[in-house]
């Protein structure tokens, strides 16, 4: 990945680095933020280190740091994964805000910037994501951003609580994009006067 950020009208992603640990601290030990990752909840900064540098070390990632405009402030973190260049392919998960920042244009504009950087940068046909079926938050969230339902995986995955997790499938390919470009804009735009 290039050192270049992905510039909007309210964020900024730039390329995560273990020097953001600090700043992500405060959100991804936050239980409510991260009740649905299918990874542990850091407990520290230094476990926010080690989390964030196995993150990096994964070379079929793109991972970001979400820097709010206004005052440069790192709110959240987005990332590709399971990045196929070959295939064309993508994932985006990984992705938390701080609580503070739900409901805003941050999660949209963040997508709208990776979703561009994915298609019109990587040049990638399909991005796909997944949630955990009992999060309707995230499923109504990925709706709205014009994503397709695609399916469930039943019992993909295994909670933090040891119960078993179905994963539902939400996808947008390139020739979608640019309808749902527009709609992410016009989400952002009537999020950012609001």
């Amino acid at each position: 990945m290039s050192n270049d950020s992905l510039l909007g009208r309210t964020v900024r992603l730039i390329p995560l680095s273990v020097d953001h640990a600090e700043a992500l601290f405060p959100s991804a030990s936050d239980p409510e933020v991260w009740r649905w990752m299918p990874r542990p909840r850091p407990d520290s900064v230094g476990e926010m280190r080690v989390m964030i540098s196995q993150m990096l070390a994964d070379g079929a990632r793109r991972c970001f740091a979400v820097q709010r405009l206004t005052d440069d402030a790192v709110i959240g973190s987005p990332s590709l994964y399971e990045l196929d260049l070959a295939a064309r392919r993508a994932e985006v998960g990984a992705t938390w805000f701080d609580r503070s920042c739900w409901g805003g244009p941050y999660n949209a504009e963040s997508k709208l910037l990776l979703f561009g950087y994915a298609f019109d940068g990587l040049d990638l046909v399909r991005i796909a994501l997944r949630t955990d079926n009992l999060n309707e938050r995230s499923q109504r969230a990925l709706t709205r951003l014009g994503l397709t339902y695609e399916g469930t995986l039943r019992s993909h995955m295994v909670r933090q609580d040891g119960t078993r997790r179905d994963s539902l499938y939400y996808s947008v390919l390139a020739d979608e994009w640019p309808s749902v470009r527009d709609e992410l804009l016009t989400r952002v735009a009537a999020k950012d006067t609001a």
